[in-house]
């Protein structure tokens, strides 16, 4: 017996139903975690390095609730660094000032090495995108930007690359597909660091790619075959488990993040306020500096110093404090991954360590 038709659920929904196994008498409710290298010949996979029924599973789901076919890799490293290998030699990237410093390091290092040109930009300034996409190759879009939660025109931004040729990524891991459906809007590929809010449990490394071009998934499957940037079943089967409550989180993470951005705007303590109306991402910058800011880190106690965003606990950084932050972000800015813990704990503990910073 088939599970329902997934297009015709809400996305809470597949998030609970995809990646099921076939409803049979006496058949697991979950899919199983697949532990093999080795294959029986002749079959639907050859190598482990080449398929997997728990990946499977995973990217079943993922691909619903993005509108295309998913594919899972090690990390969103391996994700990021497999789409911007299909940049042609020596061709150009346009690509955001500000966004998560892993692609920014890799775009530095593919331009140092003469492998691509990199033409940085502020996606919030439509025009100039537009620009800079004369002649582009590759257009590298995040929306929120990271850490700056900077917001582009993406239906503008990806029908342009659209028109031109030029094959456009969108990193989605801070929206998510509940908050915005990127390839809907005309990206080529959307891309995830599913270790943040898909799996959302600070346990597990995964990163994953959409997309609705079979040309390009085929390309893509290529570069995670041969270059060997596939993802464990465990953490695929663990990832899977967490999207299972994905609307959960993001709906309280969210409402938390609102709530925290609104009292933020009125406190002595801070000068700036980074919030664009949605996620779970507020990015503030304190009136004493990078002191201040380092001071407010050490000082809370239900918010943890550690650099990521997406678990269900939440999160503080001075983003200034890694070497490869664009040296454009504020020294005192302080980025915070809100989680799902009672919004009145969070405040109490960041009004706490902010007022200390303004005694």
């Amino acid at each position: 017996m088939a599970g329902p038709d997934p297009s015709s659920l809400t996305v809470a929904t597949r998030l609970v139903a995809g990646g099921r196994p076939e409803r049979t008498p006496g058949a697991p409710v979950s899919p199983p975690l697949e532990l093999s290298s080795t294959y029986v010949a002749d079959g639907p996979v050859g190598y482990a390095r080449t398929g997997n029924a728990t990946w499977s599973a995973f990217e079943e789901t993922l691909g619903s609730l993005e509108g295309g076919r998913g594919l899972a890799f090690a990390s969103g490293m391996g994700a990021i660094a497999a789409c911007l290998d299909l940049t042609p030699a020596g061709g150009v990237v346009v690509a955001p000032h500000h966004a998560y410093n892993g692609t920014g390091g890799l775009l530095d290092a593919l331009e140092r090495d003469g492998h691509l040109q990199v033409r940085r930009v502020d996606v919030s300034r439509t025009d100039d995108v537009l620009a800079a996409l004369d002649g582009a190759d590759v257009l590298w879009v995040e929306s929120p930007t990271n850490p700056m939660l900077e917001v582009a025109d993406l239906p503008s931004l990806l029908g342009a690359a659209r028109e031109r040729r030029v094959l456009s990524f969108c990193d989605n891991t801070f929206a998510t597909p509940l908050l915005q459906r990127p390839l809907a809007l005309g990206a080529d590929a959307v891309v995830h660091s599913a270790t943040k809010w898909l799996s959302g449990h600070s346990d597990l490394l995964l990163g994953a790619v959409v997309t609705s071009d079979d040309a390009l998934l085929d390309r893509l499957v290529e570069q995670r075959s041969l270059r060997g940037a596939i993802p464990g079943p465990v953490e695929t089967w663990l990832a899977l488990r967490g999207m299972r409550t994905l609307h959960l989180r993001m709906e309280r993470a969210c409402a938390s993040a609102a709530e925290l951005a609104g009292r933020l705007r009125a406190h002595p303590a801070v000068r700036v306020v980074r919030y664009p109306g949605m996620g779970a991402v507020v990015s503030i910058e304190l009136a004493g500096g990078r002191a201040a800011a380092e001071q407010v880190e050490r000082t809370v106690q239900v918010w943890t110093p550690a650099t990521s965003v997406g678990g269900v606990e939440s999160l503080i950084e001075r983003r200034r404090r890694h070497p490869l932050e664009p040296t454009t972000v504020p020294e005192e800015l302080v980025r915070l991954s809100v989680g799902i813990e009672d919004v009145e704990d969070l405040w109490s503990d960041l009004d706490g360590a902010l007022s200390s910073v303004r005694a």
